[in-house]
This record gives structure tokens, C-alpha cells and sequence, in this order.
């Protein structure tokens, strides 16, 4: 129900766009969000949004990231500028069940097959 893509091989200080695509209607106006893992390392929240627009974001990507979805379009974005070899992992797409977020994956009922991001 979520296909991501946009992911690839950047260099340090580059940017990617990776985008979300909700198949079933409606479930992007729910709470979404982007989660990434890195091997070996636990799946963690990188932003979310929800469904009045409010958006929140990690500390670690706070200001280089951007969170953003377009309704109309079924589709969930995530602008990441400025990368650092720290932000590679796999980047999941989930959407909740309801219009307010929490930062936990089992808040998330829906999940993407993943998007691979590498910075080196």
C-alpha cells in the first residue's frame, strides 16, 4: 500500500528526494512518517507528519530535512539536503491509523519495502 522511491548514492553535503506513494485513499491524510535503519542498528524515526500538517523531525536531521505531502498526489515526501555519511540506511514510508503521530514504529500500521540511501 506505501512504494517508496527516490533513494540512491550521494556524496556528503548532497541531497536526495524520496517520495511515498499511498495506494489506498485516504491513508495519506493519516499521521506518516519516514523511519530509517542502518544494519545492525534499530529502525528510528526520522519525521512525521500529521494530518493538520504538523510536522516533527529528529534532532539529528532537524533542519536539513523537510517532511511534506501532497494530498492530492497520495504522496509523502522527504527533502533531505546537506546529507552526512551518518544518514545511510534503508528510509521506510509508514502511515498510521489515525491523524496524530507518536515517534514509536508500532504506532505505525503501514509500511513501504524500504529505499536504499547511501552517503559516501
Amino acid at each position: 500500500q506505501l512504494v517508496e522511491s527516490g533513494g540512491g548514492s550521494v556524496q556528503p553535503g548532497g541531497s536526495l528526494k524520496l517520495s511515498c506513494v499511498a495506494s489506498e485513499r485516504g491513508l495519506n491524510r493519516n499521521c506518516m512518517g519516514w523511519f530509517r535503519q542502518a544494519p545492525g542498528q534499530e529502525r528510528e524515526g526520522v519525521a512525521s507528519i500529521e494530518s493538520d500538517g504538523t510536522a516533527k523531525y529528529a534532532a539529528s536531521v532537524k533542519g536539513r530535512f523537510t517532511i511534506s505531502r501532497d494530498n492530492a498526489k497520495n504522496t509523502l515526501y522527504l527533502q533531505m539536503n546537506s546529507l552526512k555519511p551518518e544518514d545511510t540506511g534503508t528510509y521506510f514510508c509508514a502511515a498510521a491509523n489515525v491523524g496524530w503521530c507518536l515517534t514509536t514504529p508500532h504506532h505505525f500500521a503501514y509500511w513501504g519495502q524500504g529505499t536504499q540511501v547511501t552517503v559516501s
